[in-house]
């Protein structure tokens, strides 16, 4: 058993270090902020993930996971320590990283003995060196350490099978000591013979950007081909279903949509860009990607706008869906804010429903009017759009929404609904690329 501590109780500092107290580590969860820490010993999340409140639960009553604002006790007897602060993006497109430079100042100045210090955070190609480089600085002793960039491939919703059944682990180091300990943390995933690829600290770090990237990529690729069949009248699904069989192409990340959100695409994508403008590296195929995804957003909000007879003013729009996924109450970057701004500010109502994400969207937008279902977002509204493919959507009765709306106006940005069904019980609908 190591003594494991993860600065950062945010998403990824949560839910990976529950999952590797899960594997029989101690661990114990830092945090600046005290009322997110004294929320945590109360059993109340910050975030909503399925499974990740029972998984705490289980192992805080094991004596296996902590949690502490106190830096001294979080650092001073860790064998391994793993920075999982958020790395915001900041206006040019570049990743905010002050709160990666203070965690390891925070590192530098407790540092007590040996230690492998591991960045989950996603950070720039080639900033492990700054951060070695910030904890050295900052040592108040003589005391030797070992750095390792881990990436995290965690989707939220299925964040939890996604750390105990990776794809893979990525250890980027140079030390095979650190590896040793990297292989005890992980061990677990051994025995189950999941991949786990040893590499340097730069490649590594390049893994992280290049494959959200290039999941984003792939998703605006959808998109651009949903739209190219709506003109054409084309089906997507089948288009995609097809594509998705040939084992070259996946069918993962095949579906099209109002366009991708989130913590890690949007934020990640840019500063993919900006590290490759940086480097003198134009990288063309992800800039065309990120232009196309801000485009989709707006594409949504179109349709909608024709549906409902091209004007916004004094008409009420029920939004279904906040999150950008479903199982999140993750809103950042959601398809959804897009809609709800552009609805607002052409003098248009929202009524809006999420099944977990109501108080998260109330930060951005506190003065729309929030419900505590679908029908009730729909009732007397002018039109209706679904903005995230919660299961309950899925199994909407048109006829009762008929009933409940002013008039019988969707459109469907997950495609999710039947569509013959729709035209059966007489809605005016639009979708994402078919008809």
């Amino acid at each position: 058993m190591k003594n494991v501590t993860f600065i950062g109780t945010g998403y990824v500092g949560l839910v990976s270090g529950t999952g590797i107290s899960d594997f029989g580590h101690k661990v114990t969860c830092y945090d600046v902020a005290e009322e997110k820490i004294e929320s945590l010993n109360s059993g109340k999340l910050p975030i909503y993930e399925p499974g990740l409140e029972e998984l705490i639960k289980k192992n805080t009553n094991a004596g296996r996971l902590f949690f502490s604002n106190d830096p001294e006790i979080a650092i001073k007897d860790a064998d391994v320590i793993f920075i999982a602060v958020g790395t915001p993006m900041l206006n040019d497109g570049k990743a905010n990283l002050k709160y990666v430079e203070s965690a390891a100042r925070t590192i530098g100045n407790y540092l007590d003995s040996y230690t492998v210090i591991c960045t989950k955070s996603t950070v720039p190609i080639g900033f492990g060196e700054k951060i070695i480089r910030i904890i050295n600085n900052s040592k108040k002793k003589e005391v030797n350490f070992d750095y390792i960039s881990n990436p995290e491939f965690l989707r939220e919703g299925s964040a939890l099978n996604d750390f105990l059944w990776p794809d893979r682990i990525v250890i980027g180091g140079s030390s095979k000591k650190s590896f040793d300990i990297m292989k005890e943390i992980y061990g677990p995933l051994f025995k189950n013979k999941q991949p786990i690829v040893y590499t340097t600290v730069t490649t590594a770090e390049m893994i992280k950007y290049a494959s959200n990237a290039f999941l984003a990529l792939k998703i605006s690729y959808m998109n651009e081909v949903a739209n190219l069949c709506e003109s054409v009248g084309a089906d997507v699904k089948q288009v995609s279903k097809v594509m998705g069989l040939d084992g070259r192409i996946s069918s993962k990340f095949l579906h099209p949509g109002p366009g991708y959100g989130g913590s890690c695409f949007p934020k990640d994508t840019e500063a993919f860009v900006a590290v490759g403008r940086n480097s003198g590296n134009v990288i063309r195929t992800i800039e065309a990607a990120i232009k196309t995804n801000n485009e989709q957003k707006l594409r949504m909000v179109k349709k909608i706008k024709n549906l409902i007879g091209g004007d916004f003013e004094n008409k009420t729009i029920a939004i279904l869906g906040l999150a950008f996924k479903p199982n999140t109450d993750d809103v950042r970057e959601s398809a959804s804010i897009e809609m709800i701004k552009n609805i607002q500010e052409k003098g248009g109502l929202v009524n809006a429903f999420d099944p977990v994400a109501n108080d998260s969207m109330k930060i951005i937008f506190p003065d729309i009017s929030y419900k505590n279902s679908w029908k009730e977002a729909c009732k007397d509204a002018d039109g209706a759009v679904i903005m995230t493919e919660w299961n309950e959507f899925r199994g909407i009765s048109l006829s009762y929404l008929k009933s409940l709306m002013k008039k019988p106006i969707l459109l469907d940005t997950r495609n999710i609904l039947n569509v013959k069904k729709l035209k059966k019980h007489g809605f005016l609908f639009d979708n994402v690329g078919h008809n």
